[in-house]
């Protein structure tokens, strides 16, 4: 199953913010960055991560309850998607 192209439209600009806040860590380390201001930053960016893979799975949950057949036929049975949804936990 395939995500939505509202949830793509909704996540990509996330993700590339979030690659460019990873960017902005790595110049941090390289340039000897204050390590709480580093650990602040990569915080932030794994909590932003975090948002994505919820708001993904989100609507992935969505298409599966709307159509259980396609959802079993690609594999999502609901053990599945439990173990998908406690890989974020």
């Amino acid at each position: 199953m395939q995500l939505d192209e509202a949830t793509v439209a909704d996540v990509m600009p996330r993700l590339r913010r979030i690659e460019g806040q990873v960017a902005g860590i790595a110049r941090m380390v390289e340039t000897n960055r204050e390590c709480r201001d580093v650990v602040q930053q990569i915080a932030a960016a794994s909590k932003a991560l975090d948002r994505v893979a919820y708001k993904m799975l989100a609507a992935h949950l969505k298409s599966c309850l709307l159509d259980e057949e396609a959802a079993a036929a690609s594999g999502y049975t609901p053990q599945e998607l439990e173990k998908l949804f406690m890989t974020l936990a």
